[in-house]
Parts: structure tokens; sequence; C-alpha cells
């Protein structure tokens, strides 16, 4: 048996590619839309992919099961369970419990495990060729390393109302009934890693094992003292902000994401045919430099997305396909770096990046008005908004500020002031979710000027201003 992990730094996102190499059949489980690294896997192995299947309905990035499907002619397998309202909205194979699929010597069955969604499904694993029982888990957004699926998802992103605690006492119970049955020795490969979304302290381990978890993670003693209530007390404390775009990709991934078929690499666009769209709205630019050279000037209304390796999530917060029409320019070296971006941006339901410029030379540039903690108070009464999670928030803040986080506040402007009522004060930690966030809503008529320095500058500044006085007084 061969299983290869992909993992997406991005949206800490994993994959998996499960094979018999006897058979040459190999199913890829909860893939994402860019699906060149699994028909790439296959073809190094000599495999042909046969099945394709994911854990549930994923709230942080677009499935790619359709896509992957489409273009190897393999079988789409996806939940049956979870009831009326969780059926998926196109053709594939529906799986429910002890449910099998097939590869040679490899078996694949079926757990269903609600608790994180009604419908999800948890997938074990049978080596045949070594053993008749099974010795991994698939467990998607069930069990993390040395954490759990957040249940709240869909009271905090899609608008459910109360839904987590019926999650809650869902996954005790997929723990009793499914996870506590398994032998220790069966190992864990989870569908996350440290930096989602889906839970609130997952760990950065690839793997782990049905036995440490048992015996060491913190929900364990209260499975061990059937303590229902202290658990999900437990589990629904401090769980952080979840992003406004998880309802989209909730809804695209039920009703089935849009197949993209042969993808053609990002076009070179001049800086005339850029204008020109800016001016109609027709195009959007994506300014893909630090946050430091963004402050020396960018083209008005351009996207700030500063990371490669969190374009993805990035681009999620600062731009909604379901209300924005534009086409996205981003600005790279050459067409195989835009293809990156466009990679990334199709993960999260962003298919509209159709160009690149190579350069900012020739557009026209203005310079992102910034403030100085020592400076803050002499705006005035100017509203402060801290973009960074409300359990950042809860550990400190500037005073008077209000919490929206980076990851909302394109989709929640009606909680911030008027654009037209003058400017707010908008920072994070250290600015660079700040730089997204002040760049999204800009391009939407907001007057924004950024903290320099963030929290982190003014915290320092604040510090320092404490101790000068505090060394006054005492002279």
């Amino acid at each position: 048996m061969l299983l290869e992990r992909i993992y997406d730094e991005d949206l800490s996102q994993t994959s998996y590619l499960i094979a018999c190499q006897a058979s040459g059949e190999a199913i890829v489980v909860d893939p994402r839309r860019d699906i060149q690294v699994y028909l790439d896997l296959a073809a190094q192995h000599g495999l042909t992919i046969t099945a394709v299947t994911e854990t549930h309905l994923h709230a942080d990035f677009l499935s790619g099961v359709r896509e992957l499907a489409a273009a190897t002619g393999a079988t789409a397998f996806v939940p049956g369970t979870g009831g009326e309202d969780w059926q998926y909205g196109f053709e594939a194979e529906r799986l429910r419990d002890h449910d099998t699929i097939e590869l040679g010597n490899v078996t694949l069955t079926a757990r269903h495990t609600p608790g994180h969604t009604p419908e999800h499904l948890s997938y074990l694993v049978t080596d045949g060729a070594f053993a008749d029982e099974p010795g991994y888990l698939l467990s998607g957004d069930f069990v993390f390393s040395g954490d759990l699926g957040r249940p709240d998802l869909l009271d905090e992103a899609v608008g459910m109302e109360n839904t987590r605690f019926a999650g809650a006492k869902q996954l005790f119970a997929s723990l009793q009934d499914v996870f506590l049955t398994l032998p220790d020795h069966v190992q864990v490969f989870p569908g996350h890693g440290a930096g989602s979304a889906c839970g609130k302290a997952i760990g950065s381990l690839p793997s782990t094992t049905v036995g440490y978890e048992r015996s060491f993670a913190w929900w364990a003693p209260h499975l061990k003292n059937d303590d229902e209530q202290g658990f999900i007390d437990e589990l629904l404390d401090g769980q952080p902000d979840a992003h406004a775009y998880f309802a989209r990709m909730k809804r695209q991934n039920q009703e089935g994401p849009a197949l993209l078929g042969e993808r053609v690499r990002p076009r070179e666009v001049s800086a005339e045919e850029l204008m020109r769209g800016l001016d109609s709205g027709d195009l959007a630019l994506v300014d893909t430099r630090s946050v430091a050279e963004v402050h020396t000037g960018t083209v008005p209304g351009a996207l700030n997305i500063p990371m490669l390796s969190k374009a993805a999530g990035h681009i999620a917060w600062a731009f909604d396909p379901d209300t924005d029409e534009a086409q996205l320019v981003v600005l790279a070296r050459d067409a195989a770096q835009a293809a990156e971006y466009s990679d990334r941006f199709v993960r999260v339901g962003i298919d509209s990046l159709i160009g690149y410029v190579p350069s900012l030379e020739a557009l026209p540039r203005t310079v992102p008005s910034l403030v100085a903690p020592a400076d803050l108070a002499g705006l005035g009464d100017v509203p402060l908004v801290d973009v960074r999670t409300r359990n950042e928030f809860a550990g400190g803040s500037i005073p008077g500020a209000q919490q929206l986080s980076c990851g909302k506040v394109l989709f929640r402007q009606s909680e911030l002031p008027e654009p037209d009522s003058g400017p707010i004060v908008t920072f994070c930690q250290s600015g660079l979710r700040n730089s997204v966030a002040a760049s999204t809503l800009r391009r939407a008529g907001f007057d924004v000027i950024e903290l320099d320095g963030s929290f982190a500058g003014w915290a320092r500044w604040s510090a320092e201003q404490s101790q000068t006085t505090h060394a006054e007084r005492t002279a």
C-alpha cells in the first residue's frame, strides 16, 4: 500500500493519495481544485486514479472531487449521511456508515463521525496485503493532532442558530462510538494542521495515533469520566473567528464547484489595458509586493496580497466573487508566477484571474495613509478597528477600539462607520493582515489610515511612555 500526504500550507489543509501498488489503483481523499499535484503523483508511481472522495462539506476550501473525477474518469464518492439538508447536489456515489471502497488489496471503510458537520465521514484503511484489520484512519475534520473539529462553524460562518450544542454532543458520541473503539496502534491522518480555523488548538504533527489521543488529548479526561457537559463547555470555549467566506465554500461545495477543465496560463496585460479596466471596474489589480513596498506607493484601489504562501486565504478575505464581477490581474514577474497565484485563488473559488503585469511602471500611484502610535491621539475621535481575531482582541487592545477580524471586514461593512463619515484607523498585530484588510476597505470606498507598526508598535510605544512617566515621577 502507498499513502501520500499532500499538504497545503496556505490553508493548512491535507489531502491524501492511497493506492494498492499491486493493482495500480489509487484514490484521492479531500482533493483541492488545482489537481495537477495528484496527477503528477499518480504518474510518478505508475498509478491510475480510479476513485476520489471527501470527508465532508468543506468550509475552508473548494473541493476538487468533481474536478479530479472529470479529469481522470474516476468514480466520485461523497457522504450520503447527515439527513436531507446535507445531501450533495451533483452526481456521485453516496457513502454511508460501513460502506467500503476497494482498490486491489486496499479497503477504505466509511464511518459516520458527525459533530464537525452532520454528514462527516472518516475512512478506516486496511492494507489487505499485511493485515485483515484497519491500521489507519483518515479522520478529516473529526480528530486532529491534539484537537477536534469545531462544531460551531455552522453558527459562526453559515448563519445557523445553536447548532454548536448538537454538534458538540455528536462529537462526544462519535468519539465514544467510533474513535475510542479502535485499537491504540491505529495511525490517524487528519485533514488539517496548525493554523487552520477548523479547530482552536490543532497540532503541527502530520499524524497521531488513537492511543496517543486517548491518553493525552485535552478531551481524553472528559471521555474517560463520561463527562459530556464538561466536554461541551471546554470544546466550545475559545474557538477562533471563522472567516466570512466559509459560507460561500459550504454552499458551492454542496451545489458542486464549477469545473475548471483545461486551464490557460494568465497572459501579460499592458498598462493601458489595465488602466482602462480599472477605470471601468472590469479589472482589479492585486499588488503582491510586501507591506513595506506597498507603503511606498501602490495603484489606487489595488488589493494587497503580500504573501504567495498565504494567497488563497488572503484573497478570500479581500475579494467576493458573489458580489464582484471584476477580473483579476496580479503583479507577477512572469506567467509562471501568475499561474501560481491562480492555483491558490481557485482553491477558494476565485476563478477570475486572467492576467498579470510585470511592474507598476506607467501606472498611477498613491501612498497609503499611515499614522504613528505617537500621533494617534492627534487624530481626535477617529474610529479604531482591530482586525485581529476576537481571541487576540480579548487579550488586550487599544482602548476604544472595536473588533472586526480581517476575514470579515469585506462582508460586514455595515458594522463599520459609513464610508463617507470620515477616516478610520485599522490595525492588526504586526501590520501584514492589516495591509490586506486596509486595501480591501479602500477598494470598497473607505478612507483608511493604517496604524504604523500595528498593535505591537503601539504596545511598545505605550510601554515606553509609561516608563518615561514613571521615571519622571520618581526623579
